[in-house]
Protein backbone atom coordinates (compact mmCIF):
# COMPACT_ATOMS: atom_id res chain seq x y z
CA UNK A 1 0.00 0.00 0.00
CA UNK A 2 0.87 3.46 -0.11
CA UNK A 3 2.31 5.61 3.02
CA UNK A 4 -0.06 8.47 3.13
CA UNK A 5 -3.50 6.94 3.85
CA UNK A 6 -2.47 3.91 4.97
CA UNK A 7 -1.40 4.79 8.20
CA UNK A 8 2.15 3.48 8.17
CA UNK A 9 4.80 5.47 8.08
CA UNK A 10 8.57 4.62 7.26
CA UNK A 11 10.88 6.49 9.56
CA UNK A 12 13.61 8.53 7.03
CA UNK A 13 16.14 8.12 4.25
CA UNK A 14 19.68 8.89 4.31
CA UNK A 15 22.37 9.41 1.03
CA UNK A 16 26.02 10.17 1.52
CA UNK A 17 28.90 10.86 -0.44
CA UNK A 18 32.54 11.52 0.21
CA UNK A 19 34.97 12.31 -2.18
CA UNK A 20 33.51 13.25 -5.66
CA UNK A 21 33.43 16.64 -7.15
CA UNK A 22 29.38 16.78 -7.92
CA UNK A 23 28.28 15.71 -4.31
CA UNK A 24 25.24 17.61 -4.51
CA UNK A 25 23.93 16.58 -7.32
CA UNK A 26 24.26 12.59 -6.68
CA UNK A 27 23.13 13.24 -3.84
CA UNK A 28 19.73 14.80 -5.05
CA UNK A 29 19.28 11.35 -7.33
CA UNK A 30 20.21 9.36 -4.60
CA UNK A 31 17.36 11.05 -2.41
CA UNK A 32 15.01 10.84 -4.79
CA UNK A 33 15.27 7.81 -4.97
CA UNK A 34 14.80 7.00 -1.37
CA UNK A 35 11.54 9.19 -1.69
CA UNK A 36 9.10 6.76 -0.60
CA UNK A 37 10.78 6.58 2.65
CA UNK A 38 9.36 10.04 3.82
CA UNK A 39 7.68 12.81 1.74
CA UNK A 40 7.12 15.47 4.21
CA UNK A 41 10.71 17.47 4.17
CA UNK A 42 14.11 16.82 2.27
CA UNK A 43 17.93 18.65 2.44
CA UNK A 44 20.92 18.22 1.36
CA UNK A 45 24.39 19.19 3.76
CA UNK A 46 27.19 20.20 1.11
CA UNK A 47 31.39 20.72 2.05
CA UNK A 48 33.91 22.26 -0.06
CA UNK A 49 36.54 21.43 2.54
CA UNK A 50 36.02 25.23 4.31
CA UNK A 51 32.16 25.77 4.85
CA UNK A 52 29.26 23.42 5.39
CA UNK A 53 26.10 24.94 3.58
CA UNK A 54 22.59 23.77 3.73
CA UNK A 55 19.09 23.65 1.98
CA UNK A 56 16.34 21.84 3.30
CA UNK A 57 12.44 22.82 3.25
CA UNK A 58 8.97 21.21 3.32
CA UNK A 59 8.14 18.46 0.25
CA UNK A 60 9.40 16.39 -1.97
CA UNK A 61 12.54 16.55 -3.14
CA UNK A 62 11.68 17.67 -6.47
CA UNK A 63 9.99 20.53 -5.06
CA UNK A 64 12.75 21.42 -2.61
CA UNK A 65 15.29 21.67 -5.28
CA UNK A 66 12.69 22.98 -8.08
CA UNK A 67 14.37 26.68 -8.16
CA UNK A 68 17.92 25.36 -9.50
CA UNK A 69 19.21 25.10 -5.38
CA UNK A 70 21.31 22.63 -6.74
CA UNK A 71 23.59 24.29 -8.28
CA UNK A 72 24.80 26.60 -5.46
CA UNK A 73 26.15 23.69 -3.79
CA UNK A 74 29.77 23.12 -4.43
CA UNK A 75 31.63 20.48 -2.57
CA UNK A 76 33.20 16.76 -2.54
CA UNK A 77 31.08 15.78 -0.34
CA UNK A 78 27.34 15.88 0.81
CA UNK A 79 24.92 13.89 2.88
CA UNK A 80 21.27 14.30 2.74
CA UNK A 81 17.64 13.27 3.98
CA UNK A 82 13.84 12.13 3.26
CA UNK A 83 11.95 12.88 6.20
CA UNK A 84 8.99 11.41 7.54
CA UNK A 85 8.38 12.69 11.19
CA UNK A 86 7.93 10.33 13.65
CA UNK A 87 9.53 11.35 16.86
CA UNK A 88 9.48 15.05 17.55
CA UNK A 89 6.98 15.94 14.76
CA UNK A 90 7.47 17.55 11.55
CA UNK A 91 7.78 20.80 10.47
CA UNK A 92 11.07 22.91 8.55
CA UNK A 93 13.19 22.97 11.76
CA UNK A 94 12.90 19.06 12.22
CA UNK A 95 13.40 18.71 8.84
CA UNK A 96 16.92 17.22 8.12
CA UNK A 97 19.64 17.43 8.24
CA UNK A 98 20.41 19.41 11.08
CA UNK A 99 23.40 21.81 10.78
CA UNK A 100 24.64 23.32 13.77
CA UNK A 101 27.53 25.97 13.63
CA UNK A 102 30.07 27.11 16.36
CA UNK A 103 33.47 29.19 16.37
CA UNK A 104 35.50 26.02 16.87
CA UNK A 105 33.41 24.36 13.35
CA UNK A 106 30.15 22.84 12.28
CA UNK A 107 28.52 19.59 12.17
CA UNK A 108 25.94 18.68 9.81
CA UNK A 109 23.75 15.25 11.12
CA UNK A 110 20.89 13.16 9.18
CA UNK A 111 19.65 10.42 11.41
CA UNK A 112 17.22 7.35 10.12
CA UNK A 113 15.95 5.91 13.12
CA UNK A 114 14.54 6.46 16.32
CA UNK A 115 15.81 6.57 19.86
CA UNK A 116 14.20 5.28 22.39
CA UNK A 117 16.17 7.25 25.31
CA UNK A 118 16.16 10.37 23.39
CA UNK A 119 13.77 11.97 26.58
CA UNK A 120 16.08 10.96 29.43
CA UNK A 121 18.74 12.23 27.74
CA UNK A 122 17.45 15.45 26.45
CA UNK A 123 16.23 16.20 30.36
CA UNK A 124 19.85 15.59 31.64
CA UNK A 125 21.69 17.42 28.87
CA UNK A 126 19.48 20.56 29.77
CA UNK A 127 20.36 20.75 33.51
CA UNK A 128 23.79 20.75 32.10
CA UNK A 129 22.93 23.58 29.80
CA UNK A 130 22.09 22.20 26.65
CA UNK A 131 19.52 24.41 24.76
CA UNK A 132 17.73 22.40 21.59
CA UNK A 133 16.53 24.20 18.79
CA UNK A 134 14.68 21.15 17.75
CA UNK A 135 11.87 18.84 18.59
CA UNK A 136 13.58 16.02 17.00
CA UNK A 137 15.85 13.68 18.90
CA UNK A 138 18.48 13.41 16.13
CA UNK A 139 19.70 16.81 17.97
CA UNK A 140 20.56 14.95 21.14
CA UNK A 141 24.00 13.26 19.45
CA UNK A 142 24.81 16.68 18.35
CA UNK A 143 24.70 17.61 22.18
CA UNK A 144 26.58 14.97 23.36
CA UNK A 145 29.36 15.08 20.59
CA UNK A 146 29.64 19.09 22.11
CA UNK A 147 29.98 17.60 25.28
CA UNK A 148 33.28 16.83 25.70
CA UNK A 149 35.26 18.80 22.87
CA UNK A 150 38.63 18.64 24.53
CA UNK A 151 38.90 14.93 22.71
CA UNK A 152 39.35 14.40 19.15
CA UNK A 153 36.08 14.50 16.95
CA UNK A 154 35.88 10.73 16.10
CA UNK A 155 36.39 9.69 19.93
CA UNK A 156 34.00 12.24 21.03
CA UNK A 157 31.82 10.53 18.21
CA UNK A 158 32.01 7.29 20.00
CA UNK A 159 31.31 8.64 23.28
CA UNK A 160 28.14 9.63 22.17
CA UNK A 161 27.39 6.49 20.19
CA UNK A 162 27.90 4.48 23.63
CA UNK A 163 25.21 6.72 25.39
CA UNK A 164 22.21 6.74 22.81
CA UNK A 165 20.04 3.39 22.32
CA UNK A 166 17.59 2.12 20.02
CA UNK A 167 17.25 2.37 16.21
CA UNK A 168 19.98 4.95 14.41
CA UNK A 169 21.79 4.83 11.18
CA UNK A 170 24.12 8.84 11.63
CA UNK A 171 25.53 10.59 8.84
CA UNK A 172 27.87 12.99 10.83
CA UNK A 173 29.58 15.57 8.77
CA UNK A 174 32.03 18.15 9.12
CA UNK A 175 33.99 20.80 6.92
CA UNK A 176 36.86 18.26 6.18
CA UNK A 177 35.17 14.53 7.75
CA UNK A 178 32.38 12.22 7.10
CA UNK A 179 31.39 9.68 9.56
CA UNK A 180 28.96 7.43 9.45
CA UNK A 181 27.41 4.91 12.07
CA UNK A 182 24.79 1.66 12.16
CA UNK A 183 23.59 0.84 15.79
CA UNK A 184 24.82 -2.20 17.70
CA UNK A 185 21.51 -4.56 16.43
CA UNK A 186 21.75 -3.16 13.00
CA UNK A 187 17.75 -2.57 13.00
CA UNK A 188 17.79 0.03 10.58
CA UNK A 189 19.60 -1.09 6.48
CA UNK A 190 22.77 1.27 5.80
CA UNK A 191 25.07 0.03 3.00
CA UNK A 192 28.56 1.18 1.13
CA UNK A 193 28.96 1.78 -2.74
CA UNK A 194 31.76 3.18 -5.15
CA UNK A 195 31.33 5.84 -7.51
CA UNK A 196 34.46 6.04 -9.04
CA UNK A 197 36.97 6.79 -6.45
CA UNK A 198 34.48 8.03 -4.26
CA UNK A 199 32.44 6.50 -1.34
CA UNK A 200 28.75 6.59 -1.25
CA UNK A 201 26.09 5.40 1.41
CA UNK A 202 22.40 4.85 1.39
CA UNK A 203 20.00 3.43 3.53
CA UNK A 204 19.09 1.18 0.46
CA UNK A 205 20.99 -0.31 -2.77
CA UNK A 206 18.23 1.04 -5.19
CA UNK A 207 19.95 4.52 -4.74
CA UNK A 208 23.11 2.97 -5.70
CA UNK A 209 21.71 1.89 -9.22
CA UNK A 210 20.22 5.46 -9.74
CA UNK A 211 23.48 7.18 -9.63
CA UNK A 212 26.33 4.58 -11.13
CA UNK A 213 27.51 3.37 -8.47
CA UNK A 214 28.52 -0.22 -7.27
CA UNK A 215 27.66 -2.07 -4.15
CA UNK A 216 30.35 -2.79 -1.86
CA UNK A 217 29.36 -3.88 1.47
CA UNK A 218 26.46 -3.03 4.13
CA UNK A 219 27.60 -0.79 7.10
CA UNK A 220 28.06 -3.33 10.24
CA UNK A 221 26.09 -3.44 13.68
CA UNK A 222 28.44 -1.61 15.97
CA UNK A 223 30.64 0.23 13.27
CA UNK A 224 32.00 3.55 13.19
CA UNK A 225 32.88 4.72 9.68
CA UNK A 226 35.37 7.04 9.34
CA UNK A 227 36.16 9.32 5.86
CA UNK A 228 38.60 12.14 5.26
CA UNK A 229 41.50 13.62 3.32
CA UNK A 230 43.12 9.97 4.39
CA UNK A 231 40.84 7.73 3.06
CA UNK A 232 38.24 5.10 4.47
CA UNK A 233 38.84 3.41 8.31
CA UNK A 234 36.34 1.63 10.06
CA UNK A 235 36.76 1.55 13.66
CA UNK A 236 33.76 -0.36 16.60
CA UNK A 237 31.94 2.19 19.14
CA UNK A 238 30.10 -1.11 20.34
CA UNK A 239 30.21 -5.06 20.08
CA UNK A 240 27.59 -5.91 17.40
CA UNK A 241 24.62 -7.72 18.97
CA UNK A 242 23.08 -10.31 16.92
CA UNK A 243 21.38 -8.78 13.81
CA UNK A 244 17.83 -7.43 14.28
CA UNK A 245 17.00 -6.07 10.89
CA UNK A 246 13.52 -4.14 10.53
CA UNK A 247 11.05 -7.05 9.35
CA UNK A 248 8.77 -4.27 7.90
CA UNK A 249 11.59 -3.58 5.18
CA UNK A 250 11.31 -7.02 3.84
CA UNK A 251 7.20 -6.63 4.16
CA UNK A 252 6.44 -2.94 3.11
CA UNK A 253 8.96 -0.71 2.98
CA UNK A 254 11.62 -1.02 0.97
CA UNK A 255 11.56 -0.48 -2.94
CA UNK A 256 11.61 -3.85 -4.31
CA UNK A 257 15.04 -3.55 -6.56
CA UNK A 258 16.47 -2.93 -3.24
CA UNK A 259 18.66 -5.81 -1.26
CA UNK A 260 18.67 -5.52 2.26
CA UNK A 261 20.97 -7.50 4.86
CA UNK A 262 21.98 -8.82 1.10
CA UNK A 263 18.19 -10.58 0.57
CA UNK A 264 16.38 -8.89 -2.49
CA UNK A 265 13.22 -7.36 -1.29
CA UNK A 266 11.52 -8.99 -4.57
CA UNK A 267 12.25 -12.00 -4.05
CA UNK A 268 11.49 -11.91 -0.44
CA UNK A 269 8.31 -10.49 -0.98
CA UNK A 270 7.06 -13.15 -3.58
CA UNK A 271 8.64 -15.99 -1.08
CA UNK A 272 6.15 -14.23 1.64
CA UNK A 273 3.20 -14.75 -0.99
CA UNK A 274 4.12 -18.84 -1.83
CA UNK A 275 4.23 -19.24 2.03
CA UNK A 276 1.12 -17.67 2.48
CA UNK A 277 -0.98 -19.61 -0.31
CA UNK A 278 0.68 -22.82 1.18
CA UNK A 279 -0.33 -21.71 4.95
CA UNK A 280 -4.36 -20.21 4.29
CA UNK A 281 -5.14 -21.38 0.63
CA UNK A 282 -8.84 -20.59 -0.76
CA UNK A 283 -11.12 -21.80 -4.19
CA UNK A 284 -11.15 -18.33 -5.87
CA UNK A 285 -11.03 -17.42 -9.99
CA UNK A 286 -8.30 -14.44 -9.49
CA UNK A 287 -5.63 -12.95 -7.40
CA UNK A 288 -4.95 -9.14 -6.77
CA UNK A 289 -2.78 -7.38 -5.12
CA UNK A 290 -2.62 -3.44 -3.43
CA UNK A 291 -0.37 -1.68 -5.46
CA UNK A 292 2.70 -1.08 -5.08
CA UNK A 293 4.53 -3.10 -2.35
CA UNK A 294 2.19 -5.99 -2.18
CA UNK A 295 2.26 -6.83 -6.07
CA UNK A 296 5.09 -9.16 -5.30
CA UNK A 297 3.88 -11.08 -2.57
CA UNK A 298 0.61 -11.48 -4.67
CA UNK A 299 2.73 -12.80 -7.66
CA UNK A 300 3.79 -15.70 -5.03
CA UNK A 301 0.31 -16.29 -3.93
CA UNK A 302 -0.45 -16.74 -7.74
CA UNK A 303 2.23 -18.77 -8.47
CA UNK A 304 1.87 -21.42 -5.83
CA UNK A 305 -1.98 -21.71 -5.73
CA UNK A 306 -2.52 -21.58 -9.35
CA UNK A 307 -4.88 -19.16 -9.13
CA UNK A 308 -4.17 -16.49 -12.14
CA UNK A 309 -3.00 -13.18 -11.03
CA UNK A 310 -4.29 -9.94 -12.36
CA UNK A 311 -4.40 -6.43 -12.22
CA UNK A 312 -7.45 -5.89 -10.30
CA UNK A 313 -6.48 -2.89 -8.58
CA UNK A 314 -4.73 0.25 -10.29
CA UNK A 315 -3.00 2.97 -8.05
CA UNK A 316 -3.73 6.94 -9.51
CA UNK A 317 0.01 8.64 -9.56
CA UNK A 318 -1.83 11.68 -10.35
CA UNK A 319 -3.09 12.59 -6.70
CA UNK A 320 -1.62 14.65 -4.38
CA UNK A 321 -0.76 13.21 -0.65
CA UNK A 322 -3.11 12.61 1.26
CA UNK A 323 -1.89 12.12 4.67
CA UNK A 324 -2.42 15.99 5.29
CA UNK A 325 -5.98 15.36 5.49
CA UNK A 326 -7.15 16.00 9.14
CA UNK A 327 -10.53 14.11 9.26
CA UNK A 328 -10.40 10.24 8.85
CA UNK A 329 -12.99 11.05 6.68
CA UNK A 330 -11.26 12.72 4.12
CA UNK A 331 -8.25 10.04 4.65
CA UNK A 332 -10.78 7.55 3.58
CA UNK A 333 -11.84 9.28 0.65
CA UNK A 334 -8.42 9.65 0.01
CA UNK A 335 -8.24 5.87 -0.50
CA UNK A 336 -11.07 6.32 -3.36
CA UNK A 337 -9.27 8.84 -5.24
CA UNK A 338 -6.12 6.80 -4.84
CA UNK A 339 -7.73 3.41 -6.21
CA UNK A 340 -9.79 2.33 -8.05
CA UNK A 341 -10.58 -1.84 -8.78
CA UNK A 342 -10.85 -2.81 -12.13
CA UNK A 343 -14.21 -3.81 -12.95
CA UNK A 344 -13.52 -6.23 -16.31
CA UNK A 345 -11.13 -8.27 -14.23
CA UNK A 346 -13.26 -8.52 -10.69
CA UNK A 347 -16.62 -8.48 -11.70
CA UNK A 348 -18.05 -11.91 -11.69
CA UNK A 349 -15.33 -13.44 -9.86
CA UNK A 350 -14.29 -15.21 -6.15
CA UNK A 351 -11.03 -12.91 -5.57
CA UNK A 352 -8.03 -12.63 -3.40
CA UNK A 353 -6.67 -9.74 -1.90
CA UNK A 354 -3.01 -9.68 -1.05
CA UNK A 355 -1.97 -6.77 1.45
CA UNK A 356 1.28 -6.34 3.11
CA UNK A 357 -0.41 -5.43 6.39
CA UNK A 358 -3.73 -4.41 8.39
CA UNK A 359 -2.94 -1.01 10.38
CA UNK A 360 -6.21 0.14 11.76
CA UNK A 361 -8.16 -1.42 9.42
CA UNK A 362 -10.12 1.76 7.45
CA UNK A 363 -7.87 1.49 4.36
CA UNK A 364 -8.92 -2.54 4.09
CA UNK A 365 -12.43 -1.43 4.79
CA UNK A 366 -12.53 0.52 1.94
CA UNK A 367 -10.34 -1.53 -0.58
CA UNK A 368 -12.46 -4.36 0.20
CA UNK A 369 -15.93 -1.94 -0.60
CA UNK A 370 -14.28 -1.11 -3.71
CA UNK A 371 -13.79 -4.48 -5.59
CA UNK A 372 -17.50 -5.44 -4.35
CA UNK A 373 -18.32 -2.55 -5.77
CA UNK A 374 -16.82 -3.60 -9.17
CA UNK A 375 -18.69 -7.01 -8.39
CA UNK A 376 -16.73 -9.23 -7.21
CA UNK A 377 -18.63 -11.84 -5.51
CA UNK A 378 -16.43 -12.89 -2.68
CA UNK A 379 -13.34 -10.89 -1.53
CA UNK A 380 -10.77 -13.45 -0.11
CA UNK A 381 -8.00 -10.79 2.06
CA UNK A 382 -4.39 -12.31 2.82
CA UNK A 383 -2.11 -10.65 4.48
CA UNK A 384 1.81 -11.07 3.99
CA UNK A 385 2.85 -10.91 7.60
CA UNK A 386 1.66 -11.57 10.56
CA UNK A 387 -0.88 -8.86 12.84
CA UNK A 388 0.74 -6.01 14.21
CA UNK A 389 -0.41 -6.12 17.46
CA UNK A 390 2.73 -4.08 19.55
CA UNK A 391 4.10 -0.91 18.99
CA UNK A 392 7.14 -0.07 17.13
CA UNK A 393 9.46 2.15 18.87
CA UNK A 394 12.24 2.29 16.25
CA UNK A 395 11.00 4.86 14.11
CA UNK A 396 7.60 3.65 12.41
CA UNK A 397 4.46 5.76 13.39
CA UNK A 398 2.51 3.43 14.93
CA UNK A 399 4.04 4.27 18.87
CA UNK A 400 0.41 3.08 20.39
CA UNK A 401 -1.41 0.57 21.01
CA UNK A 402 -4.74 2.12 20.80
CA UNK A 403 -3.56 2.59 16.86
CA UNK A 404 -3.51 -1.58 16.01
CA UNK A 405 -6.61 -2.99 15.51
CA UNK A 406 -5.12 -6.17 15.94
CA UNK A 407 -3.96 -5.68 19.18
CA UNK A 408 -7.88 -5.21 20.05
CA UNK A 409 -9.91 -7.75 17.95
CA UNK A 410 -9.25 -11.12 17.07
CA UNK A 411 -9.06 -12.04 13.12
CA UNK A 412 -12.24 -12.50 12.96
CA UNK A 413 -13.47 -9.41 14.35
CA UNK A 414 -11.02 -7.61 11.98
CA UNK A 415 -12.73 -9.99 8.95
CA UNK A 416 -16.05 -8.53 10.56
CA UNK A 417 -14.48 -5.17 10.19
CA UNK A 418 -13.23 -5.08 6.92
CA UNK A 419 -15.96 -7.04 5.27
CA UNK A 420 -14.38 -9.45 4.16
CA UNK A 421 -15.39 -13.13 3.25
CA UNK A 422 -12.36 -14.67 4.91
CA UNK A 423 -9.37 -13.47 6.23
CA UNK A 424 -5.95 -15.00 7.12
CA UNK A 425 -2.49 -13.35 8.16
CA UNK A 426 0.97 -15.01 7.82
CA UNK A 427 2.31 -17.07 10.81
CA UNK A 428 5.68 -15.45 12.19
CA UNK A 429 7.40 -18.86 11.14
CA UNK A 430 5.99 -18.38 7.51
CA UNK A 431 7.64 -14.70 7.34
CA UNK A 432 10.87 -15.86 8.73
CA UNK A 433 10.47 -18.78 5.78
CA UNK A 434 9.83 -16.77 3.15
CA UNK A 435 12.53 -13.84 3.81
CA UNK A 436 14.74 -17.00 4.08
CA UNK A 437 15.47 -17.12 7.82
CA UNK A 438 16.03 -19.74 10.41
CA UNK A 439 12.72 -19.75 12.25
CA UNK A 440 14.28 -19.21 15.58
CA UNK A 441 12.41 -16.39 16.95
CA UNK A 442 15.55 -15.56 19.08
CA UNK A 443 18.18 -14.88 17.17
CA UNK A 444 17.12 -15.18 13.37
CA UNK A 445 18.58 -11.60 12.10
CA UNK A 446 15.14 -9.79 12.41
CA UNK A 447 13.24 -7.33 14.64
CA UNK A 448 9.61 -8.99 15.34
CA UNK A 449 8.41 -6.90 17.88
CA UNK A 450 5.94 -5.49 16.17
CA UNK A 451 4.65 -9.22 15.74
CA UNK A 452 5.26 -10.54 19.03
CA UNK A 453 6.18 -8.15 21.61
CA UNK A 454 9.74 -9.09 21.97
CA UNK A 455 12.12 -6.08 21.69
CA UNK A 456 15.77 -6.22 20.78
CA UNK A 457 17.16 -3.23 23.00
CA UNK A 458 16.00 -1.51 26.55
CA UNK A 459 12.08 0.12 25.57
CA UNK A 460 11.34 3.63 27.67
CA UNK A 461 7.68 5.08 28.41
CA UNK A 462 5.98 7.87 29.56
CA UNK A 463 6.49 12.03 29.70
CA UNK A 464 9.61 13.73 29.70
CA UNK A 465 10.17 13.54 33.17
CA UNK A 466 8.87 10.30 34.22
CA UNK A 467 9.91 7.75 32.28
CA UNK A 468 9.60 3.78 33.10
CA UNK A 469 12.36 1.36 31.87
CA UNK A 470 10.64 -1.77 30.77
CA UNK A 471 13.05 -4.75 30.02
CA UNK A 472 14.15 -5.98 26.68
CA UNK A 473 12.89 -9.31 25.78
Amino acid sequence: MFAEIKGLNEECGVFGVWGHPDAAQITYYGLHSLQHRGQEGTGIVVTDGETLNIHKGTGLVTEVFSKGEIETLHGNGAIGHVRYSTAGGGGLANTQPLLFKSQTGSLALAHNGNLVNANKLKLKLEEQGSIFQTTSDTEVLAHLIRRSSDLPLEERMKNALKQIEGAFAFMVMTENQLMVALDPNGLRPLSIGRLGEAYVFASETCAFDVVGATFEREVKPGELIILNEEGLRSERFADPIHRSICSMEYVYFARPDSNVDEINVHSARKSLGKQLAIEFPVEADVVTGVPDSSISAAIGYAEKSGIPYELGLIKNRYVGRTFIQPSQELREQGVKMKLSAVRGVVEGKRVVMIDDSIVRGTTSRRIVTLLREAGATEVHVRISSPPITNPCYYGIDTSTTSELIASSHSIEQIRQEIGADTLAFLSVEGLLKGVGRSTDQVNNGQCLACFTGKYPTEIYRGNKNEETKLVKC
